[in-house]
């Protein structure tokens, strides 16, 4: 059951992007909610998230944000009256899902965590499933046996991590540019051990809250169905106290930190604290940075490093919008011997792209792409909800995925150059370096 429900959604994302219409209230708990009507099959798709990500963790307890998201349905407690419903172990949340063909995800990033629910939108599937997410939200029991048992994973997970050069290199990389800031922050075995059920059950009450909930539905029921389970999925949850405010993020500045490792490769990333949200670059800098090294192989990073020298099999270059200023990051592996020249080459591209911005035809090119691809970010409900998620937690307007194409469309050579020299200084940029040559003969 639960395959044909996933290829029937796989193939109504079109359909259902076609009479697209997000229609959007605030719940008198002050919950936000988000939803689209789509009728072509029985189903819906709910996520519930809040402002409960890593850049929460207390600095002498990282992990707690992951933990507790993991956790939310390892158990959930017995509820008093008017529930009077029973607790329900790892194993019997698990059957009530498989009972109703229903299916459960979630996690928790820098900014945001929660959980998702796919189920039948027929009415006695999605009302037990409905009210499951909702305890799961609202009273998970957080068992200490279970606890125990995910603190070993993890660890065991960031002692794997502490071998390899990409995950040391990622956790560098956040490190110099983010320094003191909670984006910087990430699990160490010490701090994972720390972390009781205690901690959890806190960190819980403090930030799963009905007050900073967004709630988006896409799927086959009313405005009114939508309504009752909006209010359903959060009646149970606290209100909140306003969260402290978090330290601005530092100015990038020129820094680079060579870390020995026996891999023969070198890994190395570049890059800068550079675009929040909503920032009215985005568009610029999406377009431009297909030509400087999101474009695959016609991109000018792939063009200079590995097609005209051969340094290294793939190199690429992103934007990663945050609440706070995300980072634009260049990364790529090389022999580490050629390390350095690698290096200099990806700093020369990019300054001179700095200067020159894109040609008309690498313009042309970069917006044919990005406007014919973009269904493919919404070409099922699931990226539909997605996308609805993210609208509804950043505050971007309600039509941003009805205006995308147009705004991709608008952007000029010009808008590009601006864009770029506002967000990223050559002279600015931190680089780290796993594997490199020198570092290693010492």
């Amino acid at each position: 059951m639960k395959k044909f429900v996933f290829a029937l959604v796989m193939c109504v994302g079109l359909n259902a992007h076609a009479a697209l219409k997000i229609q959007s209230w605030t719940l008198d708990n002050g919950a936000r909610v988000l939803f689209v009507e789509a009728n072509s099959i029985p189903v819906l798709d709910i996520s519930v998230e809040f402002d409960a990500g890593s850049r929460r963790d207390p600095a002498d307890k990282v992990g707690i944000a992951s933990l507790t998201n993991a956790m939310l349905a390892r158990g959930v407690r017995a509820a008093d009256a008017p529930q009077n419903e029973p607790a329900l172990s790892e194993a019997q949340i698990s059957d009530t899902l498989a009972d109703t063909a229903a299916q459960r995800g979630g996690g928790a990033g820098n900014d945001r965590a929660g959980a998702s629910l796919r189920t039948l939108s027929t009415a006695v599937e999605r009302d037990k499933s409905v009210a499951l997410l909702a305890r799961i939200l609202a009273h998970p029991s957080f068992p200490e046996e279970l606890l125990a048992r995910d603190k070993a994973r993890t660890i065991a997970a960031i002692k794997e991590d502490e071998t390899k050069p990409e995950s040391i290199a990622g956790k560098a990389f956040w490190r110099l540019l983010y320094g003191s800031h909670p984006y910087a922050k990430h699990e160490t075995v010490e701090s994972v051990q720390s972390i009781t059920r205690d901690d959890l059950v806190n960190f819980h009450r403090n930030h799963y809250v009905a007050n900073r909930a967004v709630i988006a539905m896409i799927g086959n029921i009313t405005r009114a169905d939508a309504e009752a389970i909006a209010k359903q999925l959060t009646v149970r949850l606290p209100q909140g106290a306003p969260l402290p405010a978090l330290p601005a993020v530092p100015a990038g500045q020129k820094q680079e930190e060579l870390i020995a490792h026996p891999a023969s490769q070198a890994h190395i990333q570049i890059g800068m604290p550079a675009i929040e949200r909503g920032d009215p670059d985005f568009f610029p800098l999406t377009v431009g940075n297909y030509v400087l090294g999101g474009g695959g192989f016609v991109s000018r990073l792939t063009q200079e490093v590995r097609e005209k020298r051969g340094l290294s099999y793939s190199v690429y270059s992103y934007f990663s919008p945050m609440a706070q200023e995300g980072p634009f990051q260049v990364g790529l592996q090389t022999q580490k011997e050629q390390a350095n020249e690698a290096l200099q080459v990806v700093r020369d591209t990019v300054a001179r792209f700095l200067q020159e911005g894109p040609t008309t035809r690498e313009l042309k090119a970069a917006k044919d792409n990005l406007i014919g691809g973009f269904p493919l970010r919404i070409d099922n409900n699931r990226k539909i909800l997605d996308n609805m998620a993210v609208i509804g937690f950043y505050g971007l307007p309600l039509n941003y995925l009805d205006t995308w194409t147009e705004k991709v469309a608008k952007v000029t050579a010009a808008d590009i150059k601006a864009a770029f020299n506002r967000k990223i200084a050559i002279d600015r940029l931190a680089t780290v370096v796993v594997g490199n040559g020198k570092q290693d003969a010492k």
